[in-house]
């Protein structure tokens, strides 16, 4: 059986009582449903990771966009041969993607988007631009844009003190940030805009939309994902496509 795996997030401002009641009931459709994974739910906005079967999941999505907050949710999709989490998984949290600096919302200010095939162009013309890679080391080490600049960070939380050793030079260049599926380029953007850096782009979902639309051009090796195929290739299609032999967890993914 083949089962469709469904990634999104979006930031947007939810009150606690919303946020609390739909905990409840995602976790009540799911076990209803068969839908495993993980969805982080704040203040902030929502995060996920899922996967089901093909009309189970396609009817997470068209179900999550009825609620109005979350009308212009997107989602990254792709096919695995095997269920990749073992269960469900709804929390609450303070932030969907944790920096720690609470003043950073980017509902209220980011860097504007830059399509897939504009980076490629960029790439195609040797723009004078700065590519940022907003993930961790070890991802970078999987796979990373061509002259992408590593900020050798453990974890997301790690972005500030990292920025701290960017060069002000730097700050004077086009700077494009990226990451998976783009939920940490968005906010790393806007941190980036608040310290000073004058032109800021985030690529618009991640990774694994610039390899829908550029596959490989410009970027070398595999991106690692979160779930149990541990990484995908240019190609959306799974290198490990292994629940067991994952190296990576989840949870190691998250931080």
């Amino acid at each position: 059986m083949t089962y469709l795996n469904i990634a999104g997030y979006q930031f947007v401002d939810l009150s606690t009582e919303f946020i609390a009641d739909l905990q409840i009931l995602l976790k009540k459709k799911a076990a209803q449903d068969g839908i495993k994974g993980t969805i982080l739910l704040s203040t902030e906005g929502i995060n996920l990771f899922l996967a089901g079967i093909e009309n189970t999941a396609q009817q997470w999505m068209d179900d999550l966009r009825r609620f109005p907050e979350f009308s212009d949710l997107t989602f990254k999709l792709s096919r695995s041969n095997h269920l990749p989490f073992k269960k469900m998984i709804v929390r609450i949290k303070p932030e969907i993607i944790s920096m720690y600096q609470s003043h950073i919302r980017p509902t209220q200010k980011t860097a504007p988007y830059l399509e897939p095939e504009q980076l490629k162009q960029w790439y195609d013309q040797h723009k004078d631009m700065i590519v940022l890679d907003t993930r961790n080391d070890y991802e970078f080490e999987r796979g990373t844009f061509a002259h992408a600049i590593q900020l050798n960070i453990q974890q997301f939380s790690d972005f500030p003190k990292a920025v701290e050793k960017l060069s002000d030079e730097m700050k004077k260049k086009p700077i494009v940030t990226f990451c998976t599926g783009g939920i940490r380029c968005e906010k790393a953007a806007a941190y980036l805009l608040e310290q000073g850096f004058s032109e800021v782009w985030q690529l618009k979902g991640g990774i694994l939309n610039y390899f829908e639309t550029c596959k490989a051009e410009y970027f070398h090796g595999d991106c690692l994902v979160f779930d149990g195929r541990v990484a995908v290739n240019t190609n959306l299609a799974a290198v490990v496509d292994s629940a067991t032999d994952a190296k990576y967890t989840v949870a190691s993914l998250r931080k």
